[in-house]
Formats: structure tokens, sequence, C-alpha cells
């Protein structure tokens, strides 16, 4: 009974929603916010800028990691020529430097993450305000983002990226 009264007012809001554009022509545009944070050179720096900013520490990361698997492996290959007590005390190194690994690395994930989200941060801010400024200018009705099904005709996202290249 519930869904039949909610399809029925879902129906007439349609009908008048579509009576209201037949009367009235309404300019709608469509920005695809993916693709903006993809193509535009703004997004393309920050991401330079992120990597150039982590890509040190990352790599430090690697090598540590290569140097605990090769330790883990010559620990395995000894172990068995290895009194119990020096094998227990190379367990326990290897375990405290994995942790110690593991913390370092959920570290670079926070700070990489809340770096990530500065910088594109930023870029969306831009990016919304060029928006705007088409809005503005071109007299749109409605500009939408991130639609699910959507026609060329109304995709405006190249005129936005385009917009923020051009600007310094």
């Amino acid at each position: 009974m519930k869904s039949k009264l909610l399809k029925s007012v879902a129906l007439a809001a349609m009908m008048s929603v579509s009576a209201f554009c037949v009367a009235q022509e309404i300019k709608i545009g469509y920005v695809n916010s993916e693709r903006v944070l993809r193509e535009a050179n703004l997004a393309k720096t920050a991401q330079l800028k992120l990597e150039a900013e982590f890509g040190k520490r990352e790599k430090e990361l690697k090598d540590q990691e290569t140097k605990l698997r090769g330790a883990a492996e010559k620990l395995e290959k000894d172990a068995p020529t290895l009194a119990e007590a020096e094998r227990n005390r190379r367990q326990r190194d290897l375990v405290e430097v994995d942790r110690d690994l593991q913390r370092k690395r959920r570290e670079w994930q926070e700070d990489l993450t809340q770096r990530k989200n500065e910088e594109l941060g930023a870029v969306v801010e831009r990016a919304n305000r060029v928006i705007k400024q088409i809005f503005d200018a071109e007299k749109y009705d409605i500009i939408l983002q991130d639609a699910l099904n959507v026609s060329a005709r109304v995709d405006i996202t190249k005129k936005v990226i385009d917009t923020l290249n051009a600007q310094k």
C-alpha cells in the first residue's frame, strides 16, 4: 500500500517536472568530477607533488620490507642448525622489526591520505569555482555532478577542465 502511494507521488512529481520543462526551456549541464580530478593540469600537478613528497618514504619502506623478507628467509634456512635460544631471539627480533615496519607503513599511509585530501580538496574547490563561473556566465538552470547516465549534449566536463587549465 505504502509503495503504491510512493509510486503515485513520484509519478505525479515527474509529470509536473515534465510539464514545467515543456512550458519553459531549462538549461542543464553535467560535470564528471572524476574526469576533472584525473585530467586537469592542477590535479596532475598535485599528484606529482604528492609523489615527490612521499616517494622517498615509500622507497625506504619497500627497502625495509625487502630486508625483513631476506632476514626471515635466512632464519628459515639457518633454523635447523641454530640453538633454540638463538632461533627464538632471531624470531623475536624479526617480529619486532615487522611490527615497527607495519607501524611506519600505517603512519605513511595516514600522512599520504591526509595530504591527498588536502591537495585534492584544493583542486575540487577551484573546480567548483569554475563550475559556478560557467553556471553564471552561461545562464544554466542546473549543473549536476556525477550522474549515472548523461547525454554528451549536456556534458560540460571538457569546458571545466579547459577553464581550469587556462588559469594560473
